[in-house]
C-alpha cells in the first residue's frame, strides 16, 4: 500500500459515520456471540434456539432497528433515540432479558446529550425515566399470581402414633402471595439500576457537550488572536511604509530642489561667471552626496527603533539647512524665542523635517527673489515652528501635496496643530505646534 493510500485509508476510517457504523457492527457482533442460546428461557422467543419462527423474525427485525438506530446516531440523534426505545420494548415484551444489542438506549441517549442543547437531552431523559418506571409498574401489575399447591398431605402415608392409632397430619401454614411479593421485588429492584444508567450515559454526553464548547471558545478566542495579530502587522506596516515614504520625501525632494536651483543657477552664470558655475557644481555635488547619505541612512535604519551609527537629524542641524538653502540662492533667517531645551527625538526630528519641506516648497513655487523667515517658539509644554515667505507662489498651499500630508501626519501622530495657507501680507505660512511630554511645571 503506498503512503497516499494509507493516508486516504486513514481519513476515510476517520469519519463519523464510519465509526458508527463500525460501532453498531461490533454491538451486534458482541451480542451474537455473547447472548447465546443459554441466555433465554420461559417461553419466550427464542432468536438462537428453536422458539417460534415469528417471534424469532420479530426479535431480529428489532434488533435490526436497534443496529440502524446507532449506524445513524449522529444524523438524527432524537429520532434514532425513539427507535432504539421502540426496539428495547419488543424485546422487553417478548419476555426476552435485556441483551448488548439494547445497549443503544443509552448510547442513543449520550448522543442526544451531545448534540443537542441541554433543554432537549434533559427532556429526553425524563421521557426515558418516564418509560421505564411506567414499564415497572404495569409488569409488575401483569405478574403471575401462584398457582394453587394440592393438598400438601394428598399422596403421603398416614401417620400412626406408638400404639398405632392414626395421627392427624399438620401442614404448615401456607403464603400464598410469597412467589408474588419476590417477583415484584425484583421488577422494582431492577429499575434503580436502569435509572442510573441512563442519568451515567446522560452526563456523559452533557460533559462532552461542554468540553466541546469550551474547546470550541478556545479555537475561536485563538482565531480572533489570530486575525489581531495580523491586523497589528499590517498596522505596523502600513505605518512603517508611511514613515518611510515621508523620510524618502523630505530628503530627496529638498535634495533635488537644491541641486535644480543650483543647476539652473550655473548654467546661467556659465558664459559670465565660470566661477560661480564652478561653485554650483560643488554644491550640487555636496547636496547629493548629502541627500545619498540621508536615503542610505532612512533604508537602513527601516525596522529599527533608533539608529545609533546615523543619528536622526534635529533642530540642531538647523544652519546647516539654512545655510544649503541660501546657496541655493534663497535668502532665509532664523529666529528663535524661548530657551533651547533638549526634546524627544520624535519631535526634534519631525520639527527639522517640517522647516526642511516648509523652504523646500519656497524654492519651489515662492518664485524668483523670494525670502524665507524661520521662527522657532520654544515654550513649556511645545514647541511652535513658523516658516514664512513673501513670495507670490500659493500652488502647494492649494495643491495638498505630498509635502503637505507629510507635514499633517507628523504633526497627527504627536497630537499637535498645523496650519497652512497665504499669510497676511502674501506669500505662504506654515505653522505648526508640536506638544513636547514629560517637560513642563
Amino acid at each position: 500500500m503506498t503512503p497516499w493510500s494509507a493516508v486516504s485509508v486513514g481519513a476515510w476510517s476517520r469519519r463519523p459515520a464510519v465509526r458508527d457504523g463500525a460501532l453498531a457492527f461490533a454491538l451486534l457482533t458482541a451480542c451474537a456471540l455473547v447472548n447465546g442460546q443459554n441466555s433465554f428461557s420461559g417461553d419466550a422467543a427464542d432468536p438462537f434456539g428453536d422458539g417460534p419462527v415469528e417471534l424469532t423474525a420479530l426479535w431480529w427485525a428489532a434488533t435490526a432497528l436497534a443496529v440502524a438506530a446507532v449506524a445513524l446516531r449522529r444524523r438524527w440523534p432524537v429520532p434514532m433515540l425513539a427507535v432504539a426505545v421502540l426496539s428495547a420494548a419488543i424485546h422487553v415484551g417478548q419476555n426476552v432479558p435485556l441483551t448488548l444489542i439494547d445497549l443503544s438506549v443509552p448510547i442513543l441517549l449520550f448522543t442526544v446529550a451531545t448534540c443537542h442543547e441541554r433543554a432537549v437531552s434533559l427532556a429526553a431523559l425524563a421521557a426515558l425515566v418516564l418509560v421505564i418506571t411506567g414499564w415497572g409498574w404495569f409488569a409488575a401489575q401483569e405478574a403471575p399470581l401462584p398457582s394453587p399447591r394440592p393438598p400438601l398431605d394428598a399422596g403421603r402415608p398416614a401417620l400412626t402414633g406408638p400404639m398405632g392409632e392414626a395421627l392427624p397430619y399438620r401442614p404448615e401454614p401456607e403464603r400464598p402471595f410469597v412467589v408474588l411479593q419476590n417477583v415484584r421485588s425484583d421488577i422494582w429492584g431492577g429499575l434503580p439500576m436502569l435509572a442510573t444508567g441512563l442519568f451515567a450515559s446522560w452526563a456523559m454526553g452533557a460533559g462532552a457537550r461542554n468540553r466541546r464548547a469550551y474547546l470550541d471558545q478556545l479555537h475561536a478566542r485563538a482565531r480572533e488572536l489570530e486575525r489581531e495579530r495580523d491586523q497589528q502587522a499590517a498596522l505596523a506596516v502600513a505605518a512603517e511604509r508611511g514613515r518611510i515614504s515621508r523620510e524618502l520625501h523630505d530628503v530627496v525632494a529638498h535634495g533635488l530642489s537644491v541641486m535644480v536651483i543650483q543647476a539652473q543657477g550655473g548654467a546661467a552664470a556659465l558664459d559670465h561667471r565660470p566661477a560661480d558655475t564652478r561653485s554650483a557644481l560643488a554644491a550640487i555635488v555636496t547636496t547629493g552626496r548629502d541627500s545619498l547619505a540621508d536615503m542610505r541612512r532612512v533604508l537602513a535604519a527601516v525596522g529599527e527603533v533608533d539608529d545609533a551609527w546615523h543619528p536622526q537629524p534635529g533642530l540642531g542641524q538647523l544652519p546647516a539647512l539654512l545655510t544649503q538653502v541660501r546657496t541655493a540662492g534663497t535668502p532665509v533667517r532664523l529666529q528663535v524665542e524661548g530657551e533651547a531645551a533638549p526634546l524627544p527625538s520624535t519631535v526634534d526630528l519631525s520639527a527639522y523635517r517640517i522647516v526642511q519641506e516648509a523652504l523646500t516648497n519656497t524654492m519651489k513655487h515662492a518664485g524668483p527673489g523670494a525670502a524665507a523667515v524661520v521662527n522657532l517658539i520654544h515654550r513649556d509644554t511645545e514647541v511652535i515652528i513658523e516658516v514664512s515667505d513673501d513670495g507670490r507662489g500659493t500652488v502647494a498651499g492649494g495643491s495638498g501635496g505630498n509635502g503637505l500630508r507629510g507635514m499633517g501626519e507628523r504633526v497627527r501622530l504627536l497630537g499637535g496643530r498645523l496650519a497652512t495657507g497665504p499669510g497676511p501680507q502674501g506669500g505662504f505660512v506654515v505653522r505648526a505646534a508640536l506638544p513636547i511630554q514629560g517637560r513642563g511645571a
